[in-house]
């Protein structure tokens, strides 16, 4: 199909919000082919983008694109506030957020405002109790990613966190910062801040 044909039909799907593409497997539908075979990925377990650095796959080349970053360093995205960088742009937007402490996700349980929708997705999980993470060792559960990445070290003895001062590694920030406190002279107490 030419190209423009290919632009005019995008356009005309979209503006009448035609979604003529099904999944047989869940009933979602697309404007869009390339979209479907996308998202049939979800179902497929298929990722066939692989980094090159660490062998991680991901299902769409954009996520790729941005986990790169992480081994290169390079976040392109600045906040004018505070000059801190991002990879993503969702990820400054959410942290610009802090600074006008504008919190438009809100718990429809209990009322509590959350600056992201990942924050509200875990939030809830405080009151569904649903854990998705599971550790292939213990088989204990876990309602984020980064609490079960955190448990692993437990099984892999990985301490990532260590102090300069008396050597002591640690497998979590805040048992580190701890530490910190230990040893930080009384006035250096108030600018340290456990997150």
């Amino acid at each position: 199909m030419h190209n423009r044909c290919k632009i005019n039909l995008h356009f005309l799907l979209f503006q009448q919000n035609e979604k003529p593409f099904c999944c047989q497997i869940c009933g979602d539908t697309f404007g869009l082919n390339s979209h479907l075979l996308r998202h049939m990925r979800t179902h497929t377990g298929e990722k066939p983008f692989t980094c090159k650095v660490c062998h991680k796959s991901f299902t769409q080349s954009n996520s790729l694109t941005y986990h790169m970053r992480i081994h290169t360093g390079e976040k392109p995205h600045s906040c004018k506030e505070c000059g801190k960088g991002f990879i993503q742009t969702g990820a400054l937007r959410v942290h610009m957020r802090t600074h006008t402490n504008e919190k438009p996700y809100s718990c429809n349980v209990c009322g509590k405002s959350l600056r992201s929708s990942t924050s509200l997705l875990y939030h809830m999980r405080t009151h569904t109790g649903e854990k998705p993470y599971s550790c292939k060792i213990c088989l204990k559960r876990f309602s984020q990613s980064n609490h079960l990445t955190g448990h692993m070290r437990i099984h892999t003895g990985e301490k990532p966190y260590h102090c300069d001062e008396c050597g002591k590694g640690f497998v979590s920030p805040k048992c580190f910062v701890t530490l910190l406190i230990l040893h930080a002279p009384n006035h250096l107490l108030t600018s340290i801040k456990i997150e």
